[in-house]
C-alpha cells in the first residue's frame, strides 16, 4: 500500500503459511492463499508480483489474478499462433515459430522506447522493448507480455520481466515490481524488531502461529501509525539522521508504545508537573529503547 508520506510502499502481511519439507510446495501454498484472498474478496481483482522463482504460477488458474515476475534469460519462447486457415483440419496451433531466448532478443532490439517508472518511490528513465509472446512451457493456452527493461545509461544489466496481463503497460510493469522490495523489508522487521524467530517452538501447529501472530502484530502496528500515530506524533528526527523524511517501523512501533504507556502512566501524574515533566521524556526514551 502508498502509505501518506510516500516513497516506498509498505508491504503489509494478509496471509501466511509455514512450509514444512515433505509437504504442499511453496508454488502450492501461494496458490491456495492466493483462492483464500480471492475468496475474502469476491469483487476484487489482484495482480501478484514475485520473484523468479514463483513464476511458474503463469501456469496455474488462479481466480482473478493476473501475474508479474521475472523471466529467465533463456526462457524457451515462441511467437503467437498464426490464423488458422479457413478450412483447414485439425486443432488449431497454440504457437508460432520458435523466438530467441530472451537475452538475445535484447541484444538484436532497434525498438527501444523511453519510458518513466515509478520504482520505490522515485521517477526513473528506462527503455523498454515489449514483444507478445507464447511461454509454451509454463503457459501453453495464452500469451504472455515480455518485457525488457534496459538502462539508459548502461549501468544496470538488462531485466526480463513478463506479465499474464497483456494489456498492462511496460512501464507499469517494471514499477510494480520494483514495489515488491518492501517485502524484503517486511521480513527482516518482524524477525529482528518482532522478535518473529525467537520463539521455543517446534511441534504441531506452534510454529505457523507463532509466525502468523507475528506478520498480524506487524500489520497491525503499520496500521495504528498510519491512521493515529503518523498525524500526531509525526516523524523523529535524531541529530544524526537531520535528513531524515520517511518513518520506519521502528518508529511506528515506538509511536505505539509511547501512546500505550502515556495513557497507562498519565493518571498517575496528573496535576502533578513535576512528575509529568519527568515522565513524559522517560517514556518516549524507554518506548524506543525497549
Amino acid at each position: 500500500m502508498k502509505p501518506p508520506w510516500g516513497g516506498e510502499p509498505l508491504a503489509l502481511p494478509l496471509n501466511v503459511r509455514l512450509y514444512r519439507a515433505g509437504g504442499p510446495t511453496l508454488l502450492d501454498l501461494v496458490a491456495e492463499m492466493i483462492h483464500d484472498v480471492a475468496a475474502w474478496f469476491p469483487d476484487r481483482r489482484f495482480l501478484l508480483v514475485a520473484d523468479g522463482f514463483y513464476a511458474p504460477l503463469a501456469g496455474r488458474t488462479l481466480p482473478r489474478t493476473h501475474l508479474v515476475s521475472r523471466l529467465r534469460s533463456d526462457a524457451a519462447l515462441y511467437t503467437l499462433p498464426p490464423p488458422r486457415e479457413k478450412g483447414r483440419r485439425g486443432r488449431p496451433r497454440k504457437k508460432g515459430f520458435r523466438l530467441p531466448d530472451p537475452k538475445t532478443i535484447a541484444a538484436r532490439a532497434r525498438d527501444w522506447r523511453r519510458v518513466q517508472t515509478e520504482e520505490r518511490g522515485r521517477i526513473r528513465e528506462r527503455l523498454v522493448c515489449v514483444r507478445k509472446v507464447v511461454w509454451y512451457a509454463v503457459r501453453p493456452d495464452a500469451p504472455v507480455l515480455l518485457v525488457i527493461s534496459r538502462d539508459p545509461e548502461g549501468v544496470e544489466k538488462d531485466d526480463f520481466f513478463f506479465t499474464t496481463d497483456v494489456s498492462r503497460t511496460p512501464a507499469a510493469v517494471i514499477s510494480v515490481f520494483a514495489d515488491r522490495w518492501p517485502i524484503e523489508d517486511t521480513f527482516r522487521a518482524v524477525k529482528q524488531s518482532l522478535g518473529a524467530e525467537e520463539p521455543q517452538t517446534w511441534q504441531g501447529q506452534g510454529p505457523e502461529r507463532a509466525g502468523a501472530f507475528a506478520y498480524f502484530l506487524y500489520g497491525l502496528v503499520w496500521l495504528w501509525y498510519i491512521r493515529h500515530g503518523y498525524g500526531s506524533v509525526g516523524i523523529r528526527v535524531t541529530p544524526w539522521y537531520r535528513s531524515k523524511c520517511r518513518p520506519s517501523f521502528l518508529d511506528a512501533r515506538a509511536a505505539l508504545r509511547t501512546a500505550l504507556w502515556r495513557n497507562r502512566f498519565s493518571p498517575t501524574v496528573l496535576g502533578v508537573p513535576q512528575l509529568e515533566k519527568l515522565t513524559v521524556p522517560l517514556v518516549e526514551a524507554l518506548a524506543r529503547a525497549a
